[in-house]
């Protein structure tokens, strides 16, 4: 007998109250709430480029009376790497903060910078280690972790709220995800310089949020190859760069 919708919600409710428990159709529902927080979150892009990794974000200023500087939605974890985040800040910082006394470790110990991967990897195995343990929930949010490695490598990963991870050219996480995805995919080039990725990514969050675009809602930071340095936007600074 074939159950309606409402009677298959009913059935499924047991199986949400714990991260723990699979559901018959072998889902973690707790881990698919987590991927939906993230969809709600703010837009945040990354784009790998070849002298550097630019990161764009959408603060989403909901008040007049709020300050637009007081939105943190990207991260510098060392000099050479930053992150940017989409779900829920909150659960962000405290990854954040962890991958910021992990790089500091890492350089007091060896004398070198630390390197991309392990920070990411790190980062991951938390958030695995959250969808495995009773007591516990999923962290909402998703980052865009990248920077330059000491040998001038450019690397850029996406990190998924239960602790998959995937090295990309380039990104997007939040909200319009799948637009802007498509818009990335058209125009994205290999060669493309910071100065070129920058303009790239201000232009698809332009054309995503549409007259709701402006500069105190948007964040944008770039780190490049020379320097190997983060470096964020002023508003003025921004301007350039959109038409």
């Amino acid at each position: 007998m074939n159950k309606n919708p409402q009677q298959q919600m009913v059935d499924k409710m047991g199986y949400d109250r714990s991260i723990t428990m699979f559901s018959p159709d072998g889902r973690l529902l707790q881990v698919e709430y987590a991927k939906k927080t993230v969809k709600q979150g703010s837009t945040a892009i990354g784009i790998a480029c070849k002298d550097g990794v630019v990161f764009v974000s959408d603060k989403r200023v909901t008040s007049k009376l709020l300050v637009p500087e007081a939105i943190e939605k990207m991260f510098k974890i060392d000099d050479h790497i930053a992150a940017n985040a989409a779900g829920i800040i909150s659960d962000a910082r405290v990854l954040v903060d962890r991958a910021q006394l992990k790089a500091q470790q890492h350089a007091v110990t060896y004398d070198s910078k630390i390197d991309i991967l392990s920070i990411v990897k790190d980062m991951c195995d938390l958030k695995q280690i959250c969808t495995q343990s009773a007591g516990l929930r999923p962290f909402g949010v998703s980052l865009l972790v990248g920077g330059v490695e000491e040998d001038g490598t450019v690397k850029l990963f996406l990190t998924e709220p239960y602790g998959l991870y995937f090295q990309y050219r380039a990104a997007v996480i939040g909200e319009g995800d799948v637009e802007i995805d498509a818009m990335l995919q058209k125009r994205y080039k290999p060669n493309l310089s910071v100065d070129e990725g920058l303009r790239l990514g201000l232009s698809v969050l332009k054309e995503f949020l549409k007259e709701e675009f402006n500069f105190e809602r948007v964040d944008a930071a770039y780190i490049d190859v020379n320097s190997k340095r983060y470096t964020k936007l002023s508003d003025e600074e921004l301007k350039k760069y959109v038409k």
